[in-house]
């Protein structure tokens, strides 16, 4: 298979994994309720983590990434800074609170740091990398490191192209429909950040039992 095929079966395929929804679609919706630029902060904080995953599967490591181990801290550490940020978006809804301006409106991290967390403390991401990801990562790895970098990037761009898109689509809705819409959105947002914290935390406390 020619390198072209190849990154047109890799596009299809991380096309899946980009488009599916998640706890970073949920925060790249909120915030961006609030920022059409929230999207692209939060996909170069995903990038941040994901490209020296990348690296690190394309050096060997990718089966470090499924010990159960370290799966289990994943997902108790990515649980937690889900229920933190949840609890920041449901804060902000208390009356007053959507129109304060600083920090403290939503308690939460910022967009870049966001992606990172969202990132790094999901345990489903680590394992699409450490399956279908290294399967992707090691075929461009031999056609060459260059030819890797390309398709490490345009990996990456499809992550940038959704979340802004996801983000800029939020924002109008917000411009169009106003606090209610907001309100609405961060509603949703926090209840499904909820939703999975709890759930990575019960998949992760599992694993211990």
């Amino acid at each position: 298979m020619g390198f072209g095929a190849f990154l047109t079966q890799a596009v299809l395929i991380s096309l899946s994994g980009v488009m599916a929804p998640g706890p970073l679609t949920v925060v790249v919706v909120g915030k961006g309720a609030r920022s059409p630029r929230a999207g692209a902060l939060i996909a170069l904080g995903h990038g941040a983590v994901e490209f020296p995953l990348m690296v690190l599967i394309a050096l060997g490591l990718g089966p470090f990434f499924q010990n159960a181990a370290f799966a289990t801290t994943v997902g108790l550490a990515g649980g937690a800074v889900l229920l933190w940020m949840a609890a920041g978006l449901l804060l902000s809804l208390r009356p007053g609170r959507i129109q304060e301006a600083g920090p403290e409106r939503m308690r939460e991290a910022s967009p870049f740091m966001a992606g990172m967390l969202m990132t790094g403390g999901n345990p489903y991401f680590i394992v699409w990398w450490a399956t279908v990801g290294a399967t992707l990562v090691f075929r461009a790895w031999t056609y060459g490191v260059w030819q890797f970098v390309v398709f490490a990037v345009i990996h990456w761009s499809l992550d940038l192209v959704w979340y802004f898109f996801l983000s800029s689509a939020a924002f109008r809705g917000t411009k169009l429909l106003g606090d209610r819409f907001l309100k609405g959105i961060s509603l949703i947002a926090g209840l499904m950040l909820l939703y999975f914290g709890v759930r990575f935390l019960v998949d992760a406390l599992g694993k211990l039992l």
